[in-house]
């Protein structure tokens, strides 16, 4: 093995106590609270022959139990596990307390506290890189933001519209994106048609404020700031992508591709700001990984171009609910792009992404 150092730039380290009890349904909360319910129906799946039944549901225990943990340094020891010990971990909060399903127990700026302090940690904050989150809706001014970046200094921001807010918010184009560009410090969204939404949000809605296209006005109001949109489209419009024979005319997938639509849009340099990540997406990685390789080892200048703006990326720890394992993952991805390239997206990237290089 090389002396990669990579960087992870999309993990997760909360957990329940982040996250509405309502949500997603009132209806789960007897498995939250007794998640042997879920092994004993994953038990009963097996004994009546329903063995992908039974394996949903173990991979949803296994999520449930990373949810479950006390803290944030028990979910990044678990992670940390599947990596080479000098790898380092963009973390990603949620703020959870504005998209319809009541007030978390623990609330943002507490996260952000527990965050900063693992950042701190002497033993494992080397390999923490700490991202502060808003909902524009909770915070008008953006004061807890700022709270986190210029009093704990962390790195960057994370955004998830999905929630129910648009990137061109006038409280993100007032009191967050020129400071952030003039402190040239970077952005992460979500950009993926699944994940958590807004209860009272439509679809339309939704992929309206998640889509790439939802962000010109942004880079071109900002054209310094460097926005990931993570996920490289999704899973879904990757699927549309590589099966245009399953044609759905009422699914956007196939009609305004997300995977098709970025790639375009990081090729033509128009966009001098515009990266993505290939977090969760590459977790089906028998479908994709060969699509990824054609899209990275081209010759021609908007393969070349879109190389040096993929950025490595896991979505730890959504991706409990795989098959794979996050070491899996990133050893099979290392193996089918060779390792110049996957250098280039695991370590080179990321150095500049985050304005270290």
């Amino acid at each position: 093995m090389s002396d990669i150092q990579i960087t992870n730039c999309h993990t997760h380290l909360f957990h329940g106590r982040h996250v509405p009890e309502d949500y997603p349904y009132p209806a789960l909360k007897p498995f939250k609270k007794m998640p042997w319910l879920l092994k004993l129906l994953a038990f009963g799946a097996r004994l009546i022959g329903q063995h992908p039944v039974a394996e949903k549901l173990d991979r949803l225990s296994r999520f449930q139990q990373e949810t479950a943990e006390d803290s944030q340094r028990d979910i990044l020891d678990n992670m940390r596990r599947h990596y080479p010990g000098n790898t380092r971990f963009v973390v990603l909060p949620m703020e959870l307390s504005a998209f319809g399903y009541g007030a978390p127990e623990v609330p943002l700026n507490a996260q952000h506290d527990e965050l900063a302090k693992l950042a701190g940690d002497p033993e494992v904050g080397g390999s923490v890189i700490p991202f502060a989150t808003i909902d524009p809706r909770a915070d008008p001014q953006a004061k807890e933001v700022w709270r986190a970046i210029d009093g704990l200094k962390f790195r960057g921001l994370k955004l998830y519209p999905r929630l129910g807010f648009a990137p061109d918010d006038p409280v993100l184009m007032q009191h967050v994106y020129p400071r952030l560009e003039e402190m040239n410090l970077p952005v992460m969204s979500h950009c993926s048609r699944g994940g958590v939404q807004g209860r009272y949000l439509s679809d339309y809605w939704a992929d309206r404020y998640t889509e790439p296209e939802a962000f010109i006005p942004v880079m071109r109001a900002h054209p310094k700031l460097r926005i990931c949109l993570a996920h490289f489209g999704g899973q879904r419009d990757w699927e549309a992508y590589a099966n245009p024979d399953r044609e759905d005319p009422l699914d956007d997938a196939f009609s305004q591709n997300w995977q098709v639509e970025i790639r375009r849009m990081i090729g033509s340099r128009d966009y001098p700001g515009l990266w993505t990540d290939i977090s969760y997406t590459l977790f089906q990685f028998e479908d994709y990984a060969p699509f990824l390789r054609m899209f990275l080892t081209g010759d021609d200048k908007e393969s070349e171009r879109l190389r040096s703006r993929v950025l490595f990326g896991s979505d730890y720890y959504m991706t409990r609910q795989e098959k794979l394992s996050e070491k899996a993952v990133c050893i099979r991805l290392r193996n089918a792009l060779g390792e110049e390239v996957f250098r280039q997206i695991a370590e080179e990237n990321p150095a500049k992404w985050l304005g270290e290089a």
